[in-house]
């Protein structure tokens, strides 16, 4: 094993000045590089920096990816392939949230670093200051769910998998299709009023804008809480919720659900009273976050039909759960058995 003083000296052996250490934007979902970009064909070990990259990484290339950067439980892992469910937990590249040291990132030996997910500032000076320490070549790609047909189809060709990456890329724009052409014949006026409960107690939600609820405006929905303004994240009170008195109420916590209806506080929520409290599954990952990747592409077919039930466009398509099974093995490479299929969709409230 690498000795921490002789990975420190690697390190900066291979950083000095090798590159200039400069975004360099290459158009497109590709937000910035740092380093030289090895040739398609020579990536084969990728480290992905955060949860949305290691889920695109999975779907596209599972043999090179060499851990998940998030804890995953044995209900997640029993719902992936046999490429995906072994993989160890090694950590995120995050700044100050990260949770592996650079030295453990040398030792992997990764071909890339990859990130994806919100492309701001903030992550952009996370990869450019790991890059300068570690001589590691690192990308980061934009991940806005409109994006996720690009993004499929460009980290594809950067990992060498480019006739994958168009396969997936294809459904991924045949799911975003189908969300644009209802959004296009239901007014805004006519979209319902949506809130979106995260943790047990429901009190987190999404500002206007956040990447973490941009799938309710996609499926012709009304975010309720862009009413507190435009942002990430945030913290909300019951008060706020009762006086938006949203229409429907989504979560992917399936402790809140059953609370949201058993409290009498919540009764006066439109949403509760008209039994329109949704909870979307969330194995192996969320289907309308957690993480904000691709994973959310089966969460735009759910959500549509939960926020439109019975909507002519929808009628015509094929069932739910064929489209579940679908989804699980071309991005996950899991053959789901019809028990665990039932289970997976009985996570509805």
């Amino acid at each position: 094993m690498l000795g921490r003083r002789h990975l420190l000296g690697l390190a900066a052996a291979l950083a000095a000045p090798a590159w200039p250490l400069r975004a360099q934007p290459q158009g497109g979902v590709v937000v910035a590089r740092f380093g030289p970009m090895p040739p398609p064909a020579q990536v084969r070990r990728v480290f992905a920096a955060g949860p949305p990259a290691g889920v695109l990484v999975a779907a596209l290339a599972p043999g090179k990816l060499l851990g998940w950067p998030m804890a995953l439980p044995p209900q997640a892992r029993a719902l992936l392939g046999p490429a995906l469910r072994g993989l160890p937990h090694t950590g995120r590249l995050a700044g100050r949230g990260s949770t592996v040291a650079l030295e453990s990132l040398l030792q992997l030996q990764p071909d890339l670093v990859l990130d994806a997910g919100t492309a701001d500032a903030t992550y952009v000076s996370t990869l450019r200051t790991a890059s300068g320490q570690t001589g590691l070549p690192m990308a980061l790609v934009q991940g806005r769910v409109a994006d996720h047909g690009a993004q499929l189809r460009e980290v594809g060709r950067l990992l060498g998998v480019a006739a994958r990456g168009e396969a997936l890329a294809g459904q991924a724009d045949a799911i975003l299709a189908l969300a644009a052409r209802l959004r296009a014949g239901v007014p805004l006026e006519q979209r319902p009023r949506v809130y979106y409960g995260r943790g047990a107690d429901g009190l987190e939600t999404g500002l206007g804008g956040s990447i973490n609820v941009e799938l309710l405006e996609l499926c012709a929905g009304r975010n309720v809480a862009a009413a507190a303004g435009a942002g990430s994240l945030t913290r909300v009170s019951l008060e706020q919720i009762l006086a938006w008195d949203p229409q429907v109420i989504v979560t992917q916590d399936a402790h809140f659900a059953r609370r949201v209806q058993a409290d009498p506080l919540w009764r006066a929520v439109a949403a509760v009273r008209t039994g329109r409290v949704h909870c979307a599954p969330a194995l192996p990952f969320g289907w309308l976050d957690g993480p904000p990747g691709v994973n959310r592409l089966i969460g735009v077919r759910w959500l549509l039909e939960r926020l439109h039930p019975g909507h002519a466009l929808l009628a015509a398509q094929e069932p739910l759960a064929d489209a579940v099974a679908r989804f699980y093995q071309s991005f996950y490479g899991a053959d789901l058995p019809a028990p665990a299929l039932h289970e997976l969709l009985e996570a509805d409230a």
